[in-house]
């Protein structure tokens, strides 16, 4: 019986897991740290207080009361003279955020006036066009499929993917 579970969790570690598993893990310590039982309201902040707030307010901890589950401190980082605007829509940011967690999470906001956290640049993707050769592979791998919905899906992905590739050299 030993051998056996040794076996599966041989095969467990072996097997590729998916990145979203490995990241909540990986970043649930450093979170509850900051009070945050769970990253949701850090990763939908701009669905909470909607896009314009967002982009001049950022979350930084949430400081529950000892033994309170219950009527918390949210510390948000604002930039420069949005502070001002933020003070005065304080009551609607704390319904929204406590309309997001379904009971009353928070009940005041500290704001502290600093830089935001530059957020990252989405990478550029660049495609190059199928060489006849590969454009016929292409077609040739996805022709047995019957419905012409997925082969056209399924030459689409095959066309994005071997586009981001370099080109195959040329045997002279």
């Amino acid at each position: 019986m030993g051998a056996m579970n040794e076996q599966n969790e041989r095969r467990r570690k072996n097997r590729p897991m998916a990145a979203g598993s490995i990241l909540r893990r990986a970043t649930a310590a450093a979170l509850r740290r900051r009070g945050f039982a769970e990253g949701e309201v850090i990763a939908r902040w701009s669905d909470i207080v909607g896009p314009e707030l967002a982009a001049l307010t950022a979350p930084e901890k949430l400081q529950q009361r000892r033994g309170d589950v219950a009527g918390a401190v949210l510390h948000i980082r604002v930039a420069g003279a949005a502070a001002v605007e933020l003070q005065h829509m304080a009551p609607m940011v704390i319904e929204r955020i406590n309309g997001f967690y379904g009971y009353r999470a928070v009940d005041r906001i500290k704001l502290l006036q600093g830089p935001l956290p530059v957020p990252e640049k989405p990478r550029e993707v660049v495609s190059r066009a199928l060489t006849g050769a590969e454009s016929a592979e292409l077609t040739a791998r996805t022709e047995a499929t019957k419905s012409p919905d997925l082969r056209h899906a399924l030459e689409r992905l095959g066309t994005s993917v071997l586009g981001r590739r370099a080109p195959p050299e040329k045997n002279d």
